[in-house]
């Protein structure tokens, strides 16, 4: 029996392949647990209509990535820090703290979890840090750490 999958299923397949099954699995386990549909005419459409649908959000999602990529490099974020004896800083720079003054220099919410330091920002000067925004887009964000 043709089934297309609606779950991922463990050694049987992903979620969206269609498989061939035993009757018995098929109409005893797969479909009343609802981790299966018979592979019908009409199930199949709309299999592709979800497929399609998937494919053009993710489209979506990576040109807004390149977009707020262009936006992110083209501007910097300046944070004032008390500092000591040449200008070593109490403590260091985190990314939450980039993720704050982000959005409140120039508005752009981005997740702290998203921004990536190469070590530890604890001198003034200028630094570079890696914002994630997609699994194929990476952008390089300007931090400028100024004394208080």
């Amino acid at each position: 029996m043709k089934i297309i999958l609606l779950e991922d299923v463990k050694g049987v397949g992903k979620k969206g392949e269609t498989i061939n099954a035993n009757d018995g699995y098929a109409k005893n386990f797969l479909i009343p647990k609802k981790l299966g549909v018979e592979a019908t005419n009409a199930n199949m459409n709309t299999l592709k209509l979800q497929k399609a649908a998937e494919d053009r959000r993710k489209a979506e999602e990576l040109a807004a990535a390149k977009e707020m990529k262009e936006k992110l490099e083209a501007i910097a974020v300046v944070i004032a820090v008390k500092t000591g004896d040449n200008g070593k800083l109490f403590g260091s720079v985190t990314n939450k703290e980039i993720a704050a003054e982000l959005e409140k220099q120039h508005k752009i919410k981005i997740d702290k979890k998203k921004i990536v330091l190469a070590d530890q920002i604890k001198m003034v000067g200028e630094r570079h840090a890696d914002v994630k925004l997609h699994p194929q887009v990476t952008a390089e964000l300007k931090v400028k750490i100024t004394e208080a």
